[in-house]
């Protein structure tokens, strides 16, 4: 018989190596499929659009569905990539992110029909801002820094006009979400705004904004942008479930449309990895990725 001290050494040992030998799970608490979502608008909102989708999901999977907030966007990659998540709403700049953290390992699933060409938004309350380039010596609101309609694409498109946010303006801020932007530049606490284009038609279409006096200045020509992704490791089974579930979305049936009304979509479709490349080049050009 071992020594009880040469007896727990050698069973700590067997544990180490079973737990080394076993694959990590992208999808690893048995029967639930945890869900997250960039905070791009309040925790609030984004519960109460998710709920109708994860019972959805839920039916279709056979899992149980939980929606877990997260405090900020690199929350979100940072809990996908360790498998605290199984799946996320990703904007594409926090998608390129992921994915270049996990040297690839993260797996768009599908995309909005409305992200194949996606836009952001410049707005102001200031009469004498009707272009890009009047924003010179004025203050702006970005949204998260690391939000692709809230600050990547738009930081992009101003490069593109020779205007440099960190040397032209006088200020710039980081108002942290969508809606956050648009109450920064009610409230004058900055000169303009941008934002993405769906949040910013859903708070005029909700009257929680007057277009006549936060008006939109410059639209972007459209990009590739959100998208739900999982890590790689995930049962390929199950990845065809939850892809084939958002595919079936119809607005033709009742259940499909308050789901697809509630996500701000006509319908889902497939996407992948490819599509965001011209949104990790924007973000090493505009040195926001290493």
């Amino acid at each position: 018989m071992f020594p009880s001290t040469v007896l727990k050494s050698l069973l700590a040992a067997c544990a180490a190596t079973v737990l080394l030998a076993a694959p990590a799970s992208a999808q690893n608490t048995p029967g639930v499929l945890r869900v997250s979502a960039i905070p791009d608008e309040a925790p609030t909102e984004l519960q109460r659009k998710f709920k109708p989708l994860g019972d959805y999901l839920s039916k279709a999977t056979g899992l149980k569905v939980e929606f877990t907030p997260v405090t900020d966007y690199a929350a979100s990659v940072e809990g996908l990539i360790n498998h605290k998540l199984d799946m996320v709403w990703f904007g594409g700049f926090t998608f390129v992110q992921a994915n270049v953290r996990s040297k690839g390992q993260i797996v768009p699933l599908v995309q909005r029909a409305e992200d194949e060409k996606f836009r952001s938004v410049f707005i102001t309350t200031q009469p004498g801002i009707n272009k890009l380039e009047d924003l010179r010596g004025k203050t702006l609101s970005f949204g998260s820094e690391s939000s692709t309609s809230g600050h990547l694409m738009p930081r992009s498109f101003l490069l593109g006009a020779k205007i440099n946010p960190d040397t032209d303006l006088k200020r710039v801020a980081f108002s942290g979400a969508h809606d956050a932007t648009v109450a920064a530049v009610a409230g004058g606490k900055v000169d303009a705004g941008a934002l993405n284009i769906s949040v910013w038609e859903k708070l005029v279409e909700a009257n929680k904004v007057d277009p006549k006096t936060v008006r939109v200045f410059y639209t972007t020509p459209g990009y590739y942008d959100y998208n739900w992704s999982v890590h790689a490791n995930m049962a390929p089974a199950l990845q065809k479930k939850i892809r084939d579930a958002f595919l079936a979305l119809d607005a033709s049936t009742p259940q499909g449309k308050e789901i697809l009304e509630l996500q701000r979509a006509t319908k889902f479709i497939p996407t992948k990895a490819e599509n965001y490349k011209a949104i990790e080049a924007a973000a090493k050009n505009a040195g926001l990725l290493k």
